[in-house]
């Protein structure tokens, strides 16, 4: 079997036209998620009430928590780029199909549920691949550079996800924006096979476990990153931070703008705040490609962040509102960011479908539990207190950081 090398370590990822495809592939990807998941609310509440339109949305979210494990494992198994190459066929095929029953006839709800399951059906699969992908991609040294890459394709396909899905939208109605979708998860596909990857795969810890059974391999992954003085932990602290941060910036802050009078032009302005602090914050990642003392600053950085976020629930004006969005977006975003870097560098690259198997299931697993009881707790207590227990818990994780001494002396190569 021929074998191509990945790109030498000295050739940094922002310069490495192999990066550079796998870049616009992603981002075209995610632009067509964005597109997708507007269009997909729009068509469902053209068909239905309100709350089965809710519904409708949200079913994508329990086939992707439920599968995301095998889904590391046959990341890992077939390879990631294949993975995310076919999943990224299947979602194409399913939106255009949709796109064209939706121009065609007008056939109801059901169409709409059943492509929002095959879209969490695939992405079980497509989400630990695209993680695993770029250490097949280029030198460890430079992953952390990718993460940054990645945070900022990600933050621009959020911004300009939604216009241009409103644009399709106010052109063609549904159809032509599944249409739109779809024709942006297919242009990743031939970027993404001209982009040259190391198909061998290193030795894998697991031995003779590995390959018998996919529920073999299951275990060697879950084993791994138990086992793993930095992974282990880390996960836990992902989980922290994303239990205490993900409550107070969706439903926290709709209601924090509704209690103040800022309206929706006032969140708004705070969530472009946020949405820049932590595009600052992969902007630097990217350029740099590494920090020093990396598990330190993940951990101080965190820690400063959540006294950030128990800040926004008590500042009395929009502007310092604004101010302190974009510090929580800075702090948080470099935290997270560093996290994912760490994430990359730490894993053996055998198990890495399957550790970002893990750390997927940990936030889509959890986070979503901490909005129905934030609500919840808001009517009760107050905003303020709210505020402070989901900073408190956010706190946490960076305390994990700083307590641990295989976290706090985690370094990133390069």
């Amino acid at each position: 079997m021929t074998t191509t090398l990945t790109p030498p370590a000295s050739v940094r990822a922002h310069r490495d036209p192999h990066v550079l495809r796998w870049l616009g592939a992603y981002t075209s990807s995610m632009l067509g998620d964005n597109v997708f998941y507007l269009a997909l609310s729009w068509a469902a509440v053209q068909a239905g009430t309100p709350a089965q339109a809710g519904l409708v949305t949200a079913a994508s979210a329990l086939p992707r928590a439920v599968l995301m494990l095998g889904g590391g494992v046959i990341a890992d198994r077939l390879g990631p780029r294949r993975v995310v190459i076919g999943s990224d066929a299947v979602r194409c095929a399913a939106v255009l199909a949709v796109a064209a029953l939706l121009h065609l006839t007008s056939p109801g709800l059901w169409p709409l549920a059943l492509l929002a399951c095959v879209f969490g059906t695939v992405d079980a699969v497509f989400m630990p691949a695209v993680g695993a992908l770029p250490a097949r991609i280029t030198g460890k040294d430079q992953l952390a550079r990718v993460q940054g890459l990645r945070g900022l394709a990600l933050r621009g396909a959020s911004v300009v996800g939604a216009p241009l899905g409103g644009l399709g939208v106010a052109l063609g109605g549904a159809p032509a924006a599944f249409a739109l979708a779809g024709a942006l998860i297919a242009l990743s596909i031939p970027l993404l096979l001209s982009v040259r990857v190391r198909e061998e795969l290193p030795p894998d810890p697991a031995g003779d476990e590995r390959r018998v059974t996919a529920r073999a391999d299951l275990k060697a992954g879950l084993r791994h990153v138990r086992r793993h003085p930095v992974l282990g932990p880390l996960m836990i602290a992902i989980a922290l931070g994303d239990l205490g941060f993900v409550a107070p910036l969706n439903v926290g802050l709709t209601l924090l703008a509704d209690h103040r009078g800022w309206g929706a032009a006032g969140m708004g302005w705070i969530l472009a705040g946020f949405g820049t602090g932590a595009g600052a914050a992969s902007l630097l990642l990217a350029a740099r490609g590494r920090l020093p003392r990396a598990g330190l600053v993940t951990g101080c950085a965190c820690a400063a962040g959540s006294v950030a976020v128990g800040a926004l629930g008590f500042v009395p004006g929009l502007a310092a509102a604004v101010g302190t969005a974009l510090l929580v977006g800075l702090l948080t975003g470099l935290s997270g960011a560093l996290c994912g870097a760490l994430l990359q560098t730490q894993s053996d690259p055998a198990f890495l479908g399957r550790v970002t198997a893990v750390a997927g299931l940990v936030s889509l697993g959890l986070t979503p539990l901490s909005l129905p009881l934030a609500a919840a707790a808001t009517g009760t207590f107050g905003l303020g207190p709210v505020y402070a227990v989901s900073a408190a818990v956010c706190g946490l994780g960076g305390l994990l950081f700083l307590a641990v001494p295989a976290l706090r002396r985690a370094e990133l190569p390069g």
